[in-house]
């Protein structure tokens, strides 16, 4: 048996696969513990651990602790002149109109912020030599001055030559054996020394609460009788054993979004579509990424809560959209909703947990399109008259009936939700009419069909047992780990060698580390360049395939350039008076866990009845059906609503959907 399980902000899910039986559950996240929400699935789903053999978990814990200002007390260490990095960050203002506009806080204050006297040159060089001695005094001196559980080293230049920020390392470990020690050369290998220091404060911010909760929960796990592998998901869409998490817990900051995307490629990919864009929308919020040719997209960077984490992450753009998003109306008199949350306690005013604010899922519960019936996760009573009470002051406000009230919120996440797909593709140089729209979450699916419809999208794809595709898509996922340096290299005719003889090295440190971690297997590499024109700030990413690899040369390597250029900037090969440069190196490499069965639903009989829901203005009738018993192959025209333990579809008049032999949900607008 594999287990997968994913912890949101407002549901734990749960996927099992024991040869071809597939079992899932949903439960109440516990924000104060996430463990035991995880513990909690697990028993609802009445797991055995003696007899798993693998289980892969995913969750919010590192993300929370950054948001929540929750992580451990931690020092700053860094070359003499630059104690003040952290806060005088970039120039940029992300409200360029706000007149009270304040840069991000950092997470280590200015006085835990300390100084090292060293210096190492751009090229490695040693500039000035560390004085061991004098190094350990000054060490001293500063774990003597505050209560710190961690530290975070980062050295300018330290991409470029580690030496000293490695034996910093060693001398802290001299000095206090358990204090959490992190250095920038583990986290990132890249140049731009703001964006590796906030990476790297971040990391050793996060490392004493992730070593906590990870070794709190596989203690439980042990007391269960678990004896299997143990795995972590991280933020680049691959997982990695949990001892993995020791060194860099801030790969795991995105655990839960990255398995969604890798679930939904996985599951519509069987189906033949390989072109996708994701649509996540659980409880909290709504998650969309870009899948290409069946690769989704990767950013080298990220942020949160305004501070940037410079490690490779799926290209995911994540708005406050979600069944548990509050419904409101701001200075302006205008309805929103979200990003403010209900979250899971107290949740939606249905929920009947005390919550008195209306949510989207109260005002899917008004206009029909949830049912009271149908219990969330297979378990959870709605209750439909909390949800009505909950909107009836926005209808007065608005003199709006409260079903229409409900359809104007719901429309209002529905525009937060096309304006994040725009992010990952119009403003990426993609038409999102060139793919399929793949919805999972609980609530996903009940808002796919408006948001293709606003986009063009005429396809839509919803996998089986949407509601915990992201807990499946921990089980799909390979253990995958990346490699990254910054190499300064002009595009010449010595160009394509010096690409090949740095990919080679950063795949023999890629098979080092999964050596190290005691995974085997055959692995597969992918190959990213970061370049640019001399003279411009930032890069482009420039993927390249083994076969691209092999063959390259001046001309097509500047011919690769100019594509993405232009994909992302409309211009690009400007005849040689601009010249190319090559300006980091980014590696990936993945080995697969073994073959893993399809997400199956059995299918059982069954017949539609009829519901009234109000949509289009007016309420209507639909066809109630079980996701089971929906016919295999047989096309039915809108409106249906769809109901499975985990989430429900809706299929607007003016849609048709039926399931194909993958068990894949496909909705398509028109005849």
């Amino acid at each position: 048996m594999r287990v997968g399980v994913e912890v949101g902000g407002t549901f734990t899910d749960l996927v099992a696969i024991d040869g071809e039986t597939v079992t899932v559950a949903k439960v109440a996240s516990t924000p104060a513990r996430p463990d035991e929400g995880a513990l909690a699935a697990l028993e609802a789903a009445t797991i055995l651990l003696g007899g798993v053999e693998d289980l892969v978990h995913g969750s919010t814990v590192a993300t929370n602790a950054i948001l929540e200002r929750k992580g451990a007390p931690t020092a700053f260490v860094t070359t003499a002149g630059f104690r003040d990095i952290l806060a005088l960050q970039r120039h940029s203002r992300r409200s360029i109109y706000d007149l009270a506009y304040a840069k991000p806080e950092p997470v280590v204050r200015r006085r835990d912020c300390h100084e090292i006297e060293e210096r190492m040159g751009p090229d490695g060089a040693v500039v000035a030599a560390l004085d061991i001695a004098a190094a350990e005094a000054r060490l001293r001196a500063i774990l003597d001055g505050g209560d710190y559980r961690a530290v975070a080293v980062c050295l300018l230049n330290a991409y470029a030559n580690p030496a000293h920020e490695m034996q910093l390392a060693e001398l802290l470990a001299k000095i206090d054996p358990g204090l959490s020690v992190t250095c920038s050369h583990d986290v990132t290998r890249e140049f731009r020394e703001y964006e590796r220091a906030s990476t790297t404060t971040l990391a050793a911010y996060v490392q004493p609460v992730i070593d906590s909760y990870l070794s709190r929960f596989e203690a439980s796990l042990g007391e269960r009788a678990f004896a299997g592998r143990f795995s972590v998901m991280q933020s680049n869409g691959g997982r990695l054993p949990a001892a993995a998490m020791g060194r860099n817990a801030i790969t795991s900051l995105f655990s839960g979004p990255a398995a969604g995307v890798i679930g939904a490629v996985r599951q519509a990919g069987l189906s033949g579509y390989r072109d996708l864009i994701t649509l996540d929308m659980g409880g909290t919020s709504t998650d969309v990424c870009l899948v290409a040719d069946g690769q989704p997209a990767i950013s080298g960077e990220t942020e949160v809560d305004g501070l940037p984490i410079r490690t490779p992450v799926l290209d995911i753009v994540t708005v406050g959209a979600g069944g548990g998003s509050i419904i409101w109306v701001d200075d302006g008199g205008m309805l929103r909703a979200g990003p403010r949350s209900a979250g899971a306690d107290p949740g939606p005013a249905c929920y009947g947990k005390g919550g008195t604010q209306a949510t989207v899922t109260d005002a899917h519960l008004t206009r029909g399109t949830i049912r009271a019936e149908a219990r969330l996760g297979g378990h959870m009573t709605l209750d439909a008259a909390a949800a009505e009470a909950s909107l009836g002051p926005l209808a007065e406000r608005f003199e709006r009936g409260r079903e229409e009230i409900a359809a104007d919120a719901i429309r209002v996440a529905d525009a937060n939700i096309v304006r994040a797909i725009q992010l990952v593709s119009t403003e990426r140089g993609r038409d999102p009419r060139d793919y399929a729209l793949v919805p999972f979450g609980g609530a996903g699916p009940l808002h796919a069909a408006a948001v293709a419809a606003e986009l063009d999208i005429a396809t839509v794809v919803v996998p089986p047992n949407a509601g915990v595709l992201s807990a499946y898509g921990l089980l799909a996922s390979d253990y995958v780990t990346y490699e990254t340096r910054t190499r300064r290299i002009m595009v010449d005719g010595d160009a394509a060698d010096q690409v090949r003889a740095v990919f080679q090295e950063l795949g023999q440190a890629a098979d080092d580390r999964f050596a190290a971690l005691g995974v085997t297997g055959d692995v597969d590499y992918s190959h990213t360049l970061e370049m640019r024109y001399v003279g411009q700030a930032f890069e482009v990413p420039v993927p390249l395939t083994a076969a691209d690899l092999d063959a390259l040369d001046e001309a097509s390597l500047l011919a690769h350039f100019d594509t993405a250029h232009h994909r992302v900037f409309e211009f690009g090969g400007s005849g040689g008076l601009a010249r190319a440069e090559i300006v980091s190196f980014r590696l990936g490499s993945a080995v697969s866990p073994g073959t893993l069965p399809a997400l199956r639903e059995a299918a059982q009989g069954g017949t539609a009845t009829e519901v009234e829901i109000f949509d289009a203005g007016a309420r209507t009738t639909a066809a109630l059906w079980l996701r089971a018993a929906l016919p295999r192959g047989e096309w039915l025209d809108g409106p249906l609503l769809v109901e499975d333990v985990t989430s429900t579809i809706l299929v607007p008049a003016g849609w048709r959907a039926r399931v194909d032999e993958c068990d894949n949900l496909v909705m398509q607008k028109g005849t």
